[in-house]
Protein backbone atom coordinates (compact mmCIF):
# COMPACT_ATOMS: atom_id res chain seq x y z
CA UNK A 1 0.00 0.00 0.00
CA UNK A 2 2.60 2.46 1.05
CA UNK A 3 4.60 1.60 -2.50
CA UNK A 4 1.05 2.84 -3.95
CA UNK A 5 0.64 5.46 -1.84
CA UNK A 6 4.22 6.78 -2.82
CA UNK A 7 3.48 6.55 -6.76
CA UNK A 8 0.38 8.15 -6.40
CA UNK A 9 1.96 11.09 -4.72
CA UNK A 10 5.07 11.04 -7.09
CA UNK A 11 2.77 11.10 -9.92
CA UNK A 12 0.79 13.98 -9.19
CA UNK A 13 3.42 16.34 -8.57
CA UNK A 14 4.37 15.90 -12.24
CA UNK A 15 0.86 16.77 -13.53
CA UNK A 16 1.01 19.54 -11.18
CA UNK A 17 4.48 20.83 -12.84
CA UNK A 18 3.69 19.55 -16.63
CA UNK A 19 -0.19 19.46 -16.77
CA UNK A 20 -1.13 20.83 -20.19
CA UNK A 21 1.33 18.67 -21.40
CA UNK A 22 0.89 15.43 -23.88
CA UNK A 23 1.33 12.26 -21.60
CA UNK A 24 2.90 10.17 -24.79
CA UNK A 25 3.52 6.69 -24.33
CA UNK A 26 5.03 5.20 -21.25
CA UNK A 27 5.83 1.35 -20.56
CA UNK A 28 5.28 2.16 -17.09
CA UNK A 29 1.44 2.25 -16.79
CA UNK A 30 0.36 -0.78 -17.25
CA UNK A 31 -2.98 -2.89 -16.04
CA UNK A 32 -6.49 -1.75 -15.62
CA UNK A 33 -7.20 1.73 -14.25
CA UNK A 34 -10.88 2.01 -12.81
CA UNK A 35 -12.19 5.63 -13.16
CA UNK A 36 -15.22 6.42 -11.01
CA UNK A 37 -17.14 9.88 -13.20
CA UNK A 38 -19.81 11.96 -13.24
CA UNK A 39 -22.63 10.41 -15.54
CA UNK A 40 -22.28 13.86 -17.43
CA UNK A 41 -19.12 12.79 -18.73
CA UNK A 42 -20.12 9.58 -19.83
CA UNK A 43 -19.20 10.81 -23.85
CA UNK A 44 -15.98 12.80 -23.29
CA UNK A 45 -14.00 10.17 -20.78
CA UNK A 46 -15.70 6.96 -23.03
CA UNK A 47 -13.57 8.87 -25.87
CA UNK A 48 -10.53 9.53 -23.84
CA UNK A 49 -10.41 6.36 -22.90
CA UNK A 50 -9.71 5.19 -25.94
CA UNK A 51 -6.83 7.49 -26.66
CA UNK A 52 -5.37 6.51 -23.08
CA UNK A 53 -5.62 3.32 -24.49
CA UNK A 54 -3.67 3.71 -27.55
CA UNK A 55 -1.56 5.64 -25.93
CA UNK A 56 -0.64 3.20 -23.31
CA UNK A 57 -0.98 -0.04 -25.22
CA UNK A 58 -0.43 -2.41 -21.62
CA UNK A 59 -3.57 -0.78 -20.11
CA UNK A 60 -7.51 -1.28 -19.99
CA UNK A 61 -9.74 2.08 -18.99
CA UNK A 62 -12.76 0.87 -16.73
CA UNK A 63 -15.69 3.17 -16.13
CA UNK A 64 -18.06 3.50 -13.29
CA UNK A 65 -20.36 6.40 -14.32
CA UNK A 66 -23.58 7.60 -11.71
CA UNK A 67 -24.29 10.50 -9.91
CA UNK A 68 -21.08 12.05 -7.83
CA UNK A 69 -22.89 11.76 -4.61
CA UNK A 70 -23.58 7.95 -5.31
CA UNK A 71 -20.16 7.26 -6.52
CA UNK A 72 -18.52 9.68 -3.37
CA UNK A 73 -20.92 7.19 -1.19
CA UNK A 74 -19.37 4.04 -2.78
CA UNK A 75 -15.53 5.08 -2.45
CA UNK A 76 -15.99 6.37 1.18
CA UNK A 77 -17.54 2.18 1.54
CA UNK A 78 -14.54 0.99 0.43
CA UNK A 79 -15.19 0.49 -3.28
CA UNK A 80 -11.93 -0.19 -5.43
CA UNK A 81 -10.95 2.62 -8.14
CA UNK A 82 -8.51 3.96 -8.79
CA UNK A 83 -9.76 7.89 -9.88
CA UNK A 84 -12.63 9.95 -9.40
CA UNK A 85 -14.28 12.61 -11.50
CA UNK A 86 -17.21 14.23 -9.61
CA UNK A 87 -19.72 17.17 -11.30
CA UNK A 88 -19.49 18.94 -8.06
CA UNK A 89 -16.85 20.27 -5.70
CA UNK A 90 -18.80 19.12 -2.40
CA UNK A 91 -18.36 15.65 -3.92
CA UNK A 92 -14.94 15.69 -3.91
CA UNK A 93 -14.92 17.22 -0.75
CA UNK A 94 -16.86 14.06 0.21
CA UNK A 95 -13.70 11.69 -0.28
CA UNK A 96 -11.02 14.30 1.00
CA UNK A 97 -12.76 14.42 3.96
CA UNK A 98 -12.87 10.58 4.60
CA UNK A 99 -8.93 10.25 3.82
CA UNK A 100 -9.83 9.02 0.04
CA UNK A 101 -7.54 11.64 -1.77
CA UNK A 102 -3.94 12.50 -1.12
CA UNK A 103 -3.35 14.97 -3.30
CA UNK A 104 -5.20 18.14 -4.27
CA UNK A 105 -7.84 17.86 -6.95
CA UNK A 106 -7.31 19.60 -10.40
CA UNK A 107 -10.52 21.51 -11.65
CA UNK A 108 -10.60 20.02 -15.52
CA UNK A 109 -13.62 21.56 -16.65
CA UNK A 110 -16.83 23.68 -16.04
CA UNK A 111 -20.45 22.70 -17.04
CA UNK A 112 -24.27 24.67 -16.92
CA UNK A 113 -27.62 24.11 -17.02
CA UNK A 114 -29.71 24.31 -20.08
CA UNK A 115 -33.78 23.22 -20.55
CA UNK A 116 -34.05 19.90 -22.82
CA UNK A 117 -37.00 19.46 -24.78
CA UNK A 118 -38.39 16.89 -27.07
CA UNK A 119 -37.23 17.42 -30.77
CA UNK A 120 -39.84 20.29 -31.77
CA UNK A 121 -40.65 21.14 -28.51
CA UNK A 122 -44.35 19.75 -28.07
CA UNK A 123 -44.81 21.45 -24.97
CA UNK A 124 -44.40 24.80 -26.02
CA UNK A 125 -41.80 25.50 -23.56
CA UNK A 126 -40.23 28.99 -23.59
CA UNK A 127 -37.65 29.57 -20.98
CA UNK A 128 -37.09 28.42 -16.53
CA UNK A 129 -40.56 29.96 -15.66
CA UNK A 130 -42.63 27.00 -17.23
CA UNK A 131 -40.77 24.33 -14.36
CA UNK A 132 -42.90 26.84 -12.14
CA UNK A 133 -46.42 25.80 -13.68
CA UNK A 134 -48.32 22.85 -13.31
CA UNK A 135 -49.08 22.11 -16.74
CA UNK A 136 -45.96 20.76 -18.24
CA UNK A 137 -44.56 17.43 -17.70
CA UNK A 138 -41.22 18.05 -16.25
CA UNK A 139 -38.15 16.48 -14.96
CA UNK A 140 -35.39 17.36 -12.69
CA UNK A 141 -32.53 15.71 -10.82
CA UNK A 142 -32.68 14.62 -7.43
CA UNK A 143 -31.39 17.48 -5.06
CA UNK A 144 -28.79 15.52 -3.55
CA UNK A 145 -26.58 14.74 -6.90
CA UNK A 146 -24.72 18.33 -8.85
CA UNK A 147 -27.16 18.82 -11.31
CA UNK A 148 -29.91 19.12 -8.97
CA UNK A 149 -28.49 21.18 -6.90
CA UNK A 150 -27.39 23.19 -9.49
CA UNK A 151 -31.22 23.11 -10.49
CA UNK A 152 -32.08 24.67 -6.55
CA UNK A 153 -29.48 27.50 -7.10
CA UNK A 154 -31.06 28.66 -10.75
CA UNK A 155 -34.50 28.56 -9.16
CA UNK A 156 -34.05 30.45 -5.81
CA UNK A 157 -32.16 33.01 -8.33
CA UNK A 158 -35.03 33.27 -10.67
CA UNK A 159 -37.47 33.34 -7.52
CA UNK A 160 -39.46 30.02 -9.36
CA UNK A 161 -40.76 27.47 -7.10
CA UNK A 162 -40.01 24.42 -9.63
CA UNK A 163 -43.19 21.36 -9.78
CA UNK A 164 -41.27 18.43 -11.18
CA UNK A 165 -43.19 15.37 -12.15
CA UNK A 166 -39.76 13.37 -11.17
CA UNK A 167 -36.84 13.33 -10.01
CA UNK A 168 -34.25 11.45 -11.49
CA UNK A 169 -30.98 9.86 -9.98
CA UNK A 170 -28.76 11.33 -12.24
CA UNK A 171 -28.79 13.88 -15.49
CA UNK A 172 -28.89 10.96 -17.79
CA UNK A 173 -31.88 9.44 -16.63
CA UNK A 174 -33.53 12.95 -16.30
CA UNK A 175 -32.47 13.72 -20.00
CA UNK A 176 -33.95 10.12 -20.70
CA UNK A 177 -37.24 10.97 -19.60
CA UNK A 178 -36.85 13.89 -22.57
CA UNK A 179 -35.73 11.86 -25.04
CA UNK A 180 -38.16 9.09 -24.58
CA UNK A 181 -40.93 11.77 -24.70
CA UNK A 182 -42.12 11.20 -21.29
CA UNK A 183 -41.62 14.81 -19.87
CA UNK A 184 -41.93 17.96 -21.90
CA UNK A 185 -39.06 19.59 -20.13
CA UNK A 186 -35.71 18.60 -18.28
CA UNK A 187 -33.35 20.61 -16.62
CA UNK A 188 -29.55 18.99 -17.34
CA UNK A 189 -26.30 20.10 -18.49
CA UNK A 190 -26.07 21.88 -21.93
CA UNK A 191 -23.10 19.18 -22.71
CA UNK A 192 -26.09 16.50 -22.55
CA UNK A 193 -28.19 18.14 -24.35
CA UNK A 194 -25.53 18.50 -27.12
CA UNK A 195 -24.96 14.57 -26.84
CA UNK A 196 -28.35 13.42 -27.67
CA UNK A 197 -28.25 14.76 -31.04
CA UNK A 198 -31.05 15.68 -32.90
CA UNK A 199 -33.53 13.76 -30.45
CA UNK A 200 -33.53 16.99 -27.94
CA UNK A 201 -33.52 20.75 -28.44
CA UNK A 202 -31.84 22.71 -26.08
CA UNK A 203 -33.38 26.41 -24.64
CA UNK A 204 -30.80 28.56 -23.13
CA UNK A 205 -31.35 30.54 -19.75
CA UNK A 206 -30.04 33.70 -18.23
CA UNK A 207 -29.50 32.24 -14.52
CA UNK A 208 -27.71 29.35 -15.65
CA UNK A 209 -24.87 31.56 -15.06
CA UNK A 210 -25.41 31.44 -11.30
CA UNK A 211 -24.98 27.57 -11.20
CA UNK A 212 -21.85 27.03 -13.02
CA UNK A 213 -20.09 23.52 -11.68
CA UNK A 214 -16.52 22.87 -10.92
CA UNK A 215 -15.36 19.42 -12.25
CA UNK A 216 -12.47 18.25 -10.01
CA UNK A 217 -10.49 14.71 -10.20
CA UNK A 218 -8.16 12.98 -8.18
CA UNK A 219 -6.10 9.72 -8.03
CA UNK A 220 -7.60 8.16 -4.86
CA UNK A 221 -5.33 7.29 -2.32
CA UNK A 222 -6.09 3.55 -2.00
CA UNK A 223 -5.39 3.32 -5.89
CA UNK A 224 -5.26 -0.76 -6.82
CA UNK A 225 -2.88 0.97 -9.69
CA UNK A 226 -1.76 4.13 -8.43
CA UNK A 227 1.06 4.90 -11.25
CA UNK A 228 -2.12 4.39 -14.44
CA UNK A 229 -4.28 6.59 -12.12
CA UNK A 230 -1.96 9.56 -12.02
CA UNK A 231 -1.25 9.27 -15.53
CA UNK A 232 -4.96 8.95 -16.27
CA UNK A 233 -5.59 12.13 -14.73
CA UNK A 234 -2.35 13.83 -16.16
CA UNK A 235 -4.25 12.79 -19.33
CA UNK A 236 -7.36 14.66 -19.04
CA UNK A 237 -5.78 17.18 -17.51
CA UNK A 238 -3.68 17.57 -20.49
CA UNK A 239 -3.99 19.84 -23.80
CA UNK A 240 -4.58 17.05 -25.66
CA UNK A 241 -7.85 16.12 -24.15
CA UNK A 242 -9.46 19.70 -24.17
CA UNK A 243 -10.39 19.64 -27.95
CA UNK A 244 -12.23 16.52 -26.77
CA UNK A 245 -14.26 18.57 -23.61
CA UNK A 246 -14.58 21.95 -26.14
CA UNK A 247 -16.43 19.55 -28.73
CA UNK A 248 -19.20 18.53 -25.84
CA UNK A 249 -19.72 22.12 -24.89
CA UNK A 250 -17.93 22.00 -21.79
CA UNK A 251 -16.01 25.02 -20.53
CA UNK A 252 -12.20 25.69 -19.33
CA UNK A 253 -11.47 26.32 -16.02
Amino acid sequence: MMRKLGAVVAAVAVIAGCGTEDTGSSDSVSGTVTVFAAASLTETFTELGKQFEAAHPGVRVVYNFGASSALAQQIGQGAPADVFAAAAPRNMQQVQDGGDVTAAPVTFVRNRLEIAVPAGNPGGITGLADFGRAEPKLALCAEQVPCGAAAATVFETAGITPQPDTREADVKAALTKVTLGEVDAALVYRTDVRAAGSKVQGIDFPEAASAINDYPIAPLAAAPNGTAAAAFVQFVTSEQARPVFAAAGFDQP
